[in-house]
């Protein structure tokens, strides 16, 4: 009978054990899921902040500052509220637009690739060219590719590298304040 008490308690441990691996691993997919989230509002208020850093040719200085952004992104909610809340160079209406494919990209001043879209990268740069688009990813390897701007993590901080080969390629101009933040590439 002895024995099997402790069967049973070591059978309770066990559970006991193999709950709390549970709950633990729970909380790490929940505060993974929620840095995830947080990540897409600090991108947003950097791709802000790039409003102010970044310069545009003089063609691309007028009417609406517009944003694309391919496919369904979390970021696209985040970036609306900022456009509902701010303006740039003073007047400027933001306009956050989603678009499915590289085919409908147009005269904008920047373009998101999420990392889900990250597979269409060359077919974005073929359709972007030369025009002064400011184009910025969220996947590894992507500002090698010739996106302008890529989103990384860097000593678990969000970080971003700047292609300033890709960024002349559009005549844009980057200030100094923004290339002594950047990882540059």
């Amino acid at each position: 009978m002895d024995g099997h008490i402790f069967a049973c308690l070591s059978k309770k441990r066990y559970n006991y054990q193999s709950m709390k691996k549970s709950l633990l691993l729970l909380a790490l997919i929940l505060s993974s899921t929620q840095v995830f989230s947080q990540s897409h509002k600090y991108q947003s208020v950097f791709i802000f902040s790039f409003t102010r850093y970044v310069q545009w040719p003089d063609a691309y200085n007028q009417g609406d500052f517009e944003i694309l952004v391919l496919g369904d992104c979390p970021i696209l909610e985040e970036l609306k509220a900022m456009a509902a809340a701010k303006k740039v160079q003073g007047d400027r209406t933001i306009k956050v637009t989603k678009i499915n494919s590289p085919s409908e990209i147009r005269k904008c001043n920047m373009l998101y690739v999420p990392s889900a879209k990250s597979n269409q990268i060359e077919g974005v740069l073929a359709k972007v060219g030369t025009q002064s688009i400011l184009v910025i990813t969220e996947e590894p390897g992507l500002g090698a590719k010739g996106s302008d701007i890529n989103f990384i993590v860097k000593d678990g901080k969000l970080a971003f590298e700047l292609n300033q080969g890709a960024v002349g390629k559009q005549s844009l101009k980057v200030s100094i304040e923004l290339t002594r933040l950047a990882v540059i590439i």
